[in-house]
């Protein structure tokens, strides 16, 4: 394969590359390796009225432009997912205790989850695009909350808030507004119908 047919996804998400296999695509995973905390922290700091989206389009477009950087000729996709409630940004959890205090802060609330994703040659990002999903918790209880975090352990310390909603995360959950790619970290149909464009997919 020459590298112009080249499709690299700059992403170690689990979630992401099963989406993308699912989708029949052949690529290859090379993470990128950005200060994702140093970036957020800049766009809140240095662009007023910063919104959620807009982080996430940073960050995804970043992790295509570096990774597309070192592979001359070869399409990346970059792809990052946000998490908002209010004016509050949360990151992926440090350890358990975190987790307990983000799902504590988030149940019986609606929080919105942006995905974001970018494609990039050369160094050069060309394309980008976001969508957002509205998800609401139920009032559950301590105990639940509990028994829920002692069954995962780490692996809730995978995905910002705390859950994966393939999984047991989704007993979170009251209500859901959104598709089921956003929810799990990238919006897959506008990415699909860019790469027919890009001809990187049977059209």
């Amino acid at each position: 394969m020459s590298e112009a047919n080249r499709l690299i996804l700059a992403s170690s998400s689990p979630a992401r590359k099963a989406l993308l296999k699912s989708a029949g695509l052949e690529f290859d995973v090379i993470p990128a390796h950005i200060d994702e905390s140093a970036i957020r922290d800049a766009i809140v700091r240095e662009t007023i009225g910063a919104e959620p989206a807009d982080i996430a389009s940073v960050l995804a477009a970043e992790k295509a432009r570096i990774v597309s950087q070192a592979h001359e000729d070869a399409l990346v996709i970059g792809a990052d997912q946000v998490l908002a409630l209010g004016g509050t940004i949360f990151s992926k959890a440090k350890d358990l205790a975190e987790a307990r205090e983000i799902l504590e802060t988030l149940r019986g609330k609606t929080h919105k989850l942006i995905s974001a994703a970018a494609l990039a040659r050369n160094g050069k990002v060309h394309w980008q695009t976001t969508a957002t999903a509205s998800m609401t918790m139920r009032n559950f209880s301590d105990e639940f909350l509990g028994a829920y975090l002692e069954k995962l352990g780490d692996e809730a310390l995978r995905s910002v808030g705390c859950y994966e909603i393939e999984r047991l995360g989704v007993q979170l959950f009251e209500h859901i507004d959104g598709d089921y790619f956003t929810i799990l970290g990238i919006p897959l149909l506008p990415l699909l119908a860019r790469l027919r464009q890009e001809e990187m997919v049977t059209a």
